[in-house]
Protein backbone atom coordinates (compact mmCIF):
# COMPACT_ATOMS: atom_id res chain seq x y z
CA UNK A 1 0.00 0.00 0.00
CA UNK A 2 1.16 3.73 -0.81
CA UNK A 3 1.24 6.33 1.34
CA UNK A 4 -1.80 7.91 -0.65
CA UNK A 5 -3.42 4.30 -0.40
CA UNK A 6 -2.97 4.88 3.22
CA UNK A 7 -4.35 8.53 3.11
CA UNK A 8 -7.25 7.17 1.26
CA UNK A 9 -8.64 4.64 3.88
CA UNK A 10 -8.01 7.04 6.65
CA UNK A 11 -10.00 9.42 5.25
CA UNK A 12 -13.05 6.90 4.80
CA UNK A 13 -12.08 5.28 7.92
CA UNK A 14 -12.61 8.96 9.71
CA UNK A 15 -16.68 8.81 7.80
CA UNK A 16 -17.20 5.22 9.10
CA UNK A 17 -17.27 6.59 12.42
CA UNK A 18 -19.97 8.80 11.58
CA UNK A 19 -21.64 6.71 9.33
CA UNK A 20 -21.29 3.35 10.19
CA UNK A 21 -18.78 0.98 8.17
CA UNK A 22 -22.16 -0.29 6.48
CA UNK A 23 -22.34 2.80 4.24
CA UNK A 24 -19.00 3.19 3.71
CA UNK A 25 -18.50 0.00 1.98
CA UNK A 26 -21.66 0.44 -0.24
CA UNK A 27 -20.03 3.42 -1.53
CA UNK A 28 -16.81 1.28 -2.46
CA UNK A 29 -19.44 -1.01 -4.03
CA UNK A 30 -20.48 1.49 -6.49
CA UNK A 31 -17.46 3.12 -7.49
CA UNK A 32 -15.62 0.02 -8.33
CA UNK A 33 -17.16 -0.05 -11.68
CA UNK A 34 -16.19 3.76 -12.25
CA UNK A 35 -12.54 3.13 -10.60
CA UNK A 36 -10.26 5.87 -12.67
CA UNK A 37 -12.80 7.52 -14.49
CA UNK A 38 -11.82 11.43 -14.99
CA UNK A 39 -14.60 13.98 -13.45
CA UNK A 40 -14.21 17.13 -13.76
CA UNK A 41 -16.66 19.81 -11.86
CA UNK A 42 -16.58 23.64 -12.90
CA UNK A 43 -17.62 26.56 -10.93
CA UNK A 44 -17.01 30.34 -10.49
CA UNK A 45 -15.76 30.82 -7.43
CA UNK A 46 -13.38 28.83 -4.86
CA UNK A 47 -14.30 30.54 -1.61
CA UNK A 48 -17.60 31.96 -0.39
CA UNK A 49 -21.21 30.19 -1.11
CA UNK A 50 -22.41 26.69 -0.40
CA UNK A 51 -21.06 24.99 -4.34
CA UNK A 52 -17.46 25.89 -2.98
CA UNK A 53 -17.98 23.98 0.63
CA UNK A 54 -19.42 20.94 -1.35
CA UNK A 55 -17.03 20.63 -3.49
CA UNK A 56 -13.73 20.88 -1.22
CA UNK A 57 -15.05 17.52 0.43
CA UNK A 58 -16.67 16.00 -2.59
CA UNK A 59 -13.54 15.98 -4.83
CA UNK A 60 -11.61 13.91 -1.98
CA UNK A 61 -14.29 11.64 -1.34
CA UNK A 62 -14.57 10.63 -5.00
CA UNK A 63 -10.48 10.63 -4.56
CA UNK A 64 -10.21 8.32 -1.90
CA UNK A 65 -12.94 5.94 -3.69
CA UNK A 66 -10.23 5.19 -6.61
CA UNK A 67 -12.24 7.74 -9.29
CA UNK A 68 -9.92 10.94 -10.65
CA UNK A 69 -11.64 13.83 -9.47
CA UNK A 70 -10.43 17.88 -9.75
CA UNK A 71 -12.20 20.71 -9.66
CA UNK A 72 -11.57 23.65 -11.97
CA UNK A 73 -12.60 27.35 -11.68
CA UNK A 74 -13.55 30.01 -13.87
CA UNK A 75 -12.68 33.66 -14.08
CA UNK A 76 -14.48 36.48 -15.10
CA UNK A 77 -14.38 40.44 -14.43
CA UNK A 78 -16.72 42.72 -13.20
CA UNK A 79 -19.48 42.80 -15.92
CA UNK A 80 -19.11 39.25 -16.43
CA UNK A 81 -20.24 38.72 -12.58
CA UNK A 82 -22.71 40.83 -12.75
CA UNK A 83 -24.53 39.75 -15.64
CA UNK A 84 -24.57 36.03 -13.71
CA UNK A 85 -25.63 37.44 -10.70
CA UNK A 86 -28.92 38.71 -12.52
CA UNK A 87 -29.18 35.00 -14.45
CA UNK A 88 -29.10 34.11 -10.48
CA UNK A 89 -31.56 36.37 -9.51
CA UNK A 90 -33.71 35.64 -12.85
CA UNK A 91 -34.43 32.29 -12.31
CA UNK A 92 -35.21 32.91 -8.92
CA UNK A 93 -38.19 35.23 -10.51
CA UNK A 94 -36.75 38.33 -10.63
CA UNK A 95 -38.07 40.45 -13.62
CA UNK A 96 -35.27 42.43 -14.87
CA UNK A 97 -34.25 42.46 -18.67
CA UNK A 98 -30.36 41.73 -18.97
CA UNK A 99 -28.69 43.80 -21.79
CA UNK A 100 -26.81 42.71 -24.89
CA UNK A 101 -23.62 44.11 -23.57
CA UNK A 102 -23.61 42.26 -20.72
CA UNK A 103 -24.73 38.32 -22.27
CA UNK A 104 -21.76 39.30 -24.80
CA UNK A 105 -19.30 39.58 -21.71
CA UNK A 106 -20.75 35.87 -20.47
CA UNK A 107 -20.16 34.52 -23.92
CA UNK A 108 -16.74 36.24 -23.93
CA UNK A 109 -15.67 35.24 -20.66
CA UNK A 110 -16.98 31.48 -21.25
CA UNK A 111 -15.07 31.52 -24.70
CA UNK A 112 -11.58 32.19 -23.23
CA UNK A 113 -12.01 29.79 -20.25
CA UNK A 114 -12.74 27.13 -22.62
CA UNK A 115 -9.49 27.90 -24.54
CA UNK A 116 -8.17 27.22 -21.14
CA UNK A 117 -9.87 24.32 -19.94
CA UNK A 118 -10.29 22.55 -23.14
CA UNK A 119 -7.85 19.69 -22.47
CA UNK A 120 -9.09 18.70 -19.51
CA UNK A 121 -12.63 18.90 -20.17
CA UNK A 122 -12.54 16.92 -23.41
CA UNK A 123 -10.75 14.46 -22.18
CA UNK A 124 -12.68 14.00 -19.16
CA UNK A 125 -15.27 11.17 -18.69
CA UNK A 126 -17.58 13.28 -17.03
CA UNK A 127 -18.09 17.21 -16.24
CA UNK A 128 -20.21 18.54 -13.82
CA UNK A 129 -21.34 22.20 -14.75
CA UNK A 130 -22.60 24.13 -11.41
CA UNK A 131 -25.33 26.76 -12.05
CA UNK A 132 -25.54 29.29 -15.21
CA UNK A 133 -21.93 30.65 -14.06
CA UNK A 134 -19.93 28.15 -16.79
CA UNK A 135 -22.85 26.51 -18.67
CA UNK A 136 -21.77 27.84 -22.39
CA UNK A 137 -18.51 25.40 -21.81
CA UNK A 138 -20.10 22.94 -23.40
CA UNK A 139 -20.58 24.49 -26.95
CA UNK A 140 -16.66 25.48 -27.33
CA UNK A 141 -15.35 21.64 -26.50
CA UNK A 142 -16.58 19.83 -30.02
CA UNK A 143 -14.15 17.15 -29.02
CA UNK A 144 -15.68 16.03 -26.12
CA UNK A 145 -15.63 12.14 -25.24
CA UNK A 146 -17.48 12.19 -21.62
CA UNK A 147 -21.00 12.88 -20.69
CA UNK A 148 -21.73 16.37 -19.31
CA UNK A 149 -24.24 17.38 -16.40
CA UNK A 150 -25.77 20.54 -15.79
CA UNK A 151 -26.08 20.91 -11.96
CA UNK A 152 -28.52 23.91 -10.82
CA UNK A 153 -28.08 24.91 -7.02
CA UNK A 154 -30.61 27.91 -7.37
CA UNK A 155 -34.47 27.65 -7.03
CA UNK A 156 -35.69 27.65 -10.57
CA UNK A 157 -39.16 26.80 -9.88
CA UNK A 158 -40.68 29.88 -11.50
CA UNK A 159 -37.69 31.49 -13.52
CA UNK A 160 -38.17 34.81 -15.79
CA UNK A 161 -38.82 33.26 -18.68
CA UNK A 162 -36.38 35.63 -21.23
CA UNK A 163 -33.65 34.61 -18.83
CA UNK A 164 -34.73 30.69 -18.95
CA UNK A 165 -34.63 30.87 -22.56
CA UNK A 166 -31.85 32.42 -22.93
CA UNK A 167 -29.97 30.05 -20.93
CA UNK A 168 -32.02 26.92 -22.11
CA UNK A 169 -29.61 27.14 -25.61
CA UNK A 170 -26.62 26.44 -23.83
CA UNK A 171 -28.51 23.63 -21.67
CA UNK A 172 -30.25 22.33 -24.28
CA UNK A 173 -27.33 19.74 -25.70
CA UNK A 174 -25.99 18.60 -22.04
CA UNK A 175 -26.73 14.85 -21.30
CA UNK A 176 -28.01 15.29 -18.04
CA UNK A 177 -29.15 17.66 -15.59
CA UNK A 178 -28.91 18.08 -11.85
CA UNK A 179 -31.76 19.76 -9.41
CA UNK A 180 -31.67 19.95 -5.49
CA UNK A 181 -35.90 19.05 -5.52
CA UNK A 182 -38.15 17.97 -8.32
CA UNK A 183 -40.07 21.63 -8.15
CA UNK A 184 -36.81 23.50 -9.14
CA UNK A 185 -36.84 20.76 -12.38
CA UNK A 186 -37.35 23.07 -15.57
CA UNK A 187 -38.32 21.06 -19.02
CA UNK A 188 -35.41 19.91 -20.79
CA UNK A 189 -34.53 17.35 -24.11
CA UNK A 190 -32.46 15.14 -21.51
CA UNK A 191 -32.84 12.98 -18.17
CA UNK A 192 -33.13 14.88 -15.09
CA UNK A 193 -31.99 13.66 -12.02
CA UNK A 194 -32.93 15.35 -8.30
CA UNK A 195 -30.18 15.65 -5.58
CA UNK A 196 -30.11 16.87 -2.13
CA UNK A 197 -26.82 18.84 -1.38
CA UNK A 198 -25.25 17.97 2.12
CA UNK A 199 -22.60 18.97 4.82
CA UNK A 200 -19.85 17.23 5.81
CA UNK A 201 -19.54 15.85 8.96
CA UNK A 202 -15.82 16.07 9.41
CA UNK A 203 -15.52 19.40 8.18
CA UNK A 204 -13.99 22.32 10.68
CA UNK A 205 -17.52 24.22 10.27
CA UNK A 206 -19.31 20.95 11.40
CA UNK A 207 -16.43 18.92 14.09
CA UNK A 208 -17.10 19.32 17.89
CA UNK A 209 -15.79 21.60 19.27
CA UNK A 210 -14.42 22.50 23.22
CA UNK A 211 -16.21 24.37 25.44
CA UNK A 212 -13.38 26.83 25.93
CA UNK A 213 -13.41 27.52 22.13
CA UNK A 214 -16.93 28.96 22.34
CA UNK A 215 -16.50 30.81 24.95
CA UNK A 216 -13.96 32.52 23.10
CA UNK A 217 -15.66 33.51 20.67
CA UNK A 218 -18.27 35.14 23.04
CA UNK A 219 -15.70 36.72 24.39
CA UNK A 220 -14.22 38.13 21.07
CA UNK A 221 -17.94 39.59 19.95
CA UNK A 222 -18.80 40.46 23.40
CA UNK A 223 -21.48 38.02 23.71
CA UNK A 224 -24.06 38.50 26.32
CA UNK A 225 -23.99 34.74 27.95
CA UNK A 226 -27.34 35.37 29.98
CA UNK A 227 -29.48 36.24 27.00
CA UNK A 228 -30.49 33.79 24.71
CA UNK A 229 -29.30 34.35 21.50
CA UNK A 230 -30.81 34.04 17.76
CA UNK A 231 -28.62 33.46 14.93
CA UNK A 232 -28.68 33.60 11.15
CA UNK A 233 -25.57 32.37 8.57
CA UNK A 234 -25.82 33.58 5.22
CA UNK A 235 -24.22 36.00 2.59
CA UNK A 236 -25.65 39.18 2.45
CA UNK A 237 -28.27 38.54 0.07
CA UNK A 238 -31.71 40.08 -0.46
CA UNK A 239 -33.07 36.27 -1.24
CA UNK A 240 -31.61 35.70 2.39
CA UNK A 241 -33.74 38.72 3.88
CA UNK A 242 -31.92 39.85 6.80
CA UNK A 243 -33.49 42.85 7.33
CA UNK A 244 -36.66 40.33 7.66
CA UNK A 245 -34.66 38.85 10.53
CA UNK A 246 -33.84 41.84 11.96
CA UNK A 247 -37.62 42.86 11.83
CA UNK A 248 -38.02 39.54 13.40
CA UNK A 249 -35.97 40.54 16.33
CA UNK A 250 -37.34 43.58 17.47
CA UNK A 251 -40.98 42.01 17.68
CA UNK A 252 -39.90 39.09 19.38
CA UNK A 253 -37.40 41.44 21.71
CA UNK A 254 -40.22 43.81 22.81
CA UNK A 255 -41.56 40.65 25.05
CA UNK A 256 -38.55 38.33 25.39
CA UNK A 257 -35.32 40.41 25.98
CA UNK A 258 -32.44 38.67 23.86
CA UNK A 259 -29.62 39.28 21.43
CA UNK A 260 -29.14 38.35 17.23
CA UNK A 261 -26.33 37.86 15.24
CA UNK A 262 -25.83 37.87 11.41
CA UNK A 263 -22.99 36.55 10.78
CA UNK A 264 -21.89 36.40 6.61
CA UNK A 265 -19.37 36.90 4.31
CA UNK A 266 -18.61 37.76 0.18
CA UNK A 267 -18.64 35.19 -2.19
CA UNK A 268 -16.02 36.52 -5.38
CA UNK A 269 -19.21 36.03 -7.80
CA UNK A 270 -21.55 38.33 -6.07
CA UNK A 271 -21.63 41.92 -6.49
CA UNK A 272 -24.36 42.95 -4.38
CA UNK A 273 -23.47 41.63 -1.38
CA UNK A 274 -21.84 45.30 0.06
CA UNK A 275 -24.74 46.97 -0.80
CA UNK A 276 -26.85 44.51 1.43
CA UNK A 277 -24.17 44.55 4.04
CA UNK A 278 -24.82 48.56 4.06
CA UNK A 279 -28.27 48.24 4.36
CA UNK A 280 -28.02 45.78 7.82
CA UNK A 281 -25.49 47.49 9.48
CA UNK A 282 -27.93 50.78 8.85
CA UNK A 283 -30.93 49.15 10.15
CA UNK A 284 -29.33 48.24 13.55
CA UNK A 285 -27.24 51.11 13.96
CA UNK A 286 -27.23 52.11 17.53
CA UNK A 287 -28.35 48.55 18.93
CA UNK A 288 -25.33 47.44 20.94
CA UNK A 289 -27.70 43.92 21.30
CA UNK A 290 -27.40 43.03 17.38
CA UNK A 291 -24.17 41.97 15.94
CA UNK A 292 -23.30 42.47 12.55
CA UNK A 293 -20.55 40.39 11.37
CA UNK A 294 -17.91 40.12 7.85
CA UNK A 295 -16.45 37.31 7.92
CA UNK A 296 -13.44 35.59 6.18
CA UNK A 297 -14.44 32.57 3.76
CA UNK A 298 -12.05 30.28 6.13
CA UNK A 299 -13.99 31.73 9.39
CA UNK A 300 -14.92 28.11 9.58
CA UNK A 301 -14.48 27.02 13.45
CA UNK A 302 -15.42 30.67 14.13
CA UNK A 303 -19.25 30.32 12.16
CA UNK A 304 -19.27 26.35 13.52
CA UNK A 305 -18.89 27.89 17.02
CA UNK A 306 -21.88 30.30 16.71
CA UNK A 307 -24.18 28.33 15.63
CA UNK A 308 -23.25 26.00 18.62
CA UNK A 309 -23.74 28.89 20.89
CA UNK A 310 -27.43 29.82 19.32
CA UNK A 311 -30.40 28.98 21.15
CA UNK A 312 -32.19 29.15 17.93
CA UNK A 313 -31.15 29.44 14.17
CA UNK A 314 -33.15 31.09 11.35
CA UNK A 315 -32.85 30.93 7.30
CA UNK A 316 -36.04 33.27 6.77
CA UNK A 317 -34.93 33.00 3.22
CA UNK A 318 -37.25 34.54 0.67
CA UNK A 319 -35.95 32.03 -2.08
CA UNK A 320 -33.36 29.31 -1.45
CA UNK A 321 -31.70 25.94 -3.46
CA UNK A 322 -31.14 24.06 -0.34
CA UNK A 323 -29.70 26.14 2.79
CA UNK A 324 -26.70 24.52 3.87
CA UNK A 325 -26.91 26.82 7.27
CA UNK A 326 -29.61 25.09 7.80
CA UNK A 327 -28.56 21.72 7.54
CA UNK A 328 -25.62 22.61 9.80
CA UNK A 329 -27.45 24.47 12.62
CA UNK A 330 -29.76 21.28 12.66
CA UNK A 331 -26.56 19.30 12.97
CA UNK A 332 -25.81 20.56 15.89
CA UNK A 333 -28.81 19.95 17.82
CA UNK A 334 -30.23 23.20 17.21
CA UNK A 335 -33.95 24.11 16.04
CA UNK A 336 -34.22 26.14 13.11
CA UNK A 337 -37.01 28.59 11.87
CA UNK A 338 -36.77 28.93 8.34
CA UNK A 339 -38.18 30.66 5.29
CA UNK A 340 -40.70 28.42 3.77
CA UNK A 341 -39.66 27.93 0.41
CA UNK A 342 -37.56 26.08 -1.99
CA UNK A 343 -34.73 23.66 -0.31
CA UNK A 344 -35.47 24.73 3.90
CA UNK A 345 -38.95 22.92 3.32
CA UNK A 346 -37.25 19.79 2.75
CA UNK A 347 -34.82 20.22 5.77
CA UNK A 348 -37.37 21.81 8.48
CA UNK A 349 -40.67 19.83 9.28
CA UNK A 350 -42.80 22.60 10.59
CA UNK A 351 -43.11 21.90 14.63
CA UNK A 352 -40.79 18.58 14.34
CA UNK A 353 -37.29 19.92 13.09
CA UNK A 354 -38.33 23.27 13.54
CA UNK A 355 -40.73 25.85 12.01
CA UNK A 356 -41.54 27.60 8.77
CA UNK A 357 -42.59 30.94 8.42
CA UNK A 358 -43.50 33.41 5.55
CA UNK A 359 -43.59 36.69 7.62
CA UNK A 360 -40.88 38.49 10.40
CA UNK A 361 -44.30 38.19 12.36
CA UNK A 362 -44.01 34.85 12.24
CA UNK A 363 -40.84 34.46 12.98
CA UNK A 364 -40.64 36.60 15.91
CA UNK A 365 -43.80 34.41 17.43
CA UNK A 366 -42.08 30.98 17.07
CA UNK A 367 -39.17 32.80 18.69
CA UNK A 368 -40.76 33.03 21.55
CA UNK A 369 -42.53 30.11 21.76
CA UNK A 370 -39.08 28.38 21.71
CA UNK A 371 -37.44 30.29 24.29
CA UNK A 372 -40.24 30.18 26.59
CA UNK A 373 -40.73 26.09 26.48
CA UNK A 374 -37.07 25.25 26.56
CA UNK A 375 -37.93 21.15 26.81
CA UNK A 376 -39.47 21.29 23.37
CA UNK A 377 -36.34 23.70 22.33
CA UNK A 378 -33.81 20.81 23.08
CA UNK A 379 -35.97 17.78 21.78
CA UNK A 380 -36.69 19.44 18.69
CA UNK A 381 -33.27 20.14 17.87
CA UNK A 382 -32.22 16.37 19.27
CA UNK A 383 -34.76 15.28 15.87
CA UNK A 384 -33.31 17.75 13.64
CA UNK A 385 -29.73 15.79 14.49
CA UNK A 386 -30.89 13.15 13.93
CA UNK A 387 -32.91 13.57 10.63
CA UNK A 388 -29.50 15.24 8.99
CA UNK A 389 -27.54 12.36 10.17
CA UNK A 390 -30.13 10.23 7.91
CA UNK A 391 -30.40 12.10 5.15
CA UNK A 392 -27.93 15.02 4.67
CA UNK A 393 -24.90 13.92 4.97
CA UNK A 394 -22.28 13.72 2.16
CA UNK A 395 -21.78 10.25 1.97
CA UNK A 396 -25.75 10.03 0.95
CA UNK A 397 -24.86 12.65 -1.65
CA UNK A 398 -21.82 11.20 -2.99
CA UNK A 399 -23.95 7.80 -3.00
CA UNK A 400 -26.03 9.53 -5.73
CA UNK A 401 -23.53 11.12 -8.00
CA UNK A 402 -22.01 7.62 -8.24
CA UNK A 403 -25.33 5.94 -9.10
CA UNK A 404 -26.11 8.81 -11.20
CA UNK A 405 -22.62 8.28 -13.41
CA UNK A 406 -22.80 4.75 -13.34
CA UNK A 407 -26.39 4.94 -14.89
CA UNK A 408 -25.16 7.66 -17.31
CA UNK A 409 -22.07 5.27 -18.52
CA UNK A 410 -24.22 2.15 -18.84
CA UNK A 411 -27.13 3.73 -20.72
CA UNK A 412 -30.84 4.00 -20.72
CA UNK A 413 -31.44 0.14 -19.90
CA UNK A 414 -32.46 -0.38 -16.11
CA UNK A 415 -32.47 3.84 -15.20
CA UNK A 416 -35.84 5.63 -13.83
CA UNK A 417 -35.88 9.07 -15.31
CA UNK A 418 -38.17 12.13 -14.05
CA UNK A 419 -41.09 12.41 -16.18
CA UNK A 420 -41.16 16.34 -16.80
Amino acid sequence: MNPGDRNDSLLLDRYAEVTGPEVIHHLQQLAAPLKGAKVVHVNSTREGGGVAEIMRKLIPLKRALGIDASWEVIRGGAAFYECTKGFHNGLQGIRRPMSQSLLDEYEKVNAANAEELRGRLEEADFVVIHDPQPAPLLSHCTGRRGRWLWRCHIDASHPYRPVWKYLRQWLTPYDASIFSIPQFAQLLPHPQYIVAPSIDPLSEKNCDLPEEELEAVRHRFGLDPELPMILQVSRYDRFKDPLGVVQAYRLASKLTPLQLVLAGGGASDDPEGEAVLDEVRQAVAGDPRVKVLLLPADAHHTINALQRIADIVLQKSIREGFGLTVAEAMWKAKPVIGGDTGGIRLQVFDHYTGFLVRTPEGAALRIRYLLHRRELLREMGQRARRFVGENYLITRHLREYLAMMLGLQSGTEGRMELGL
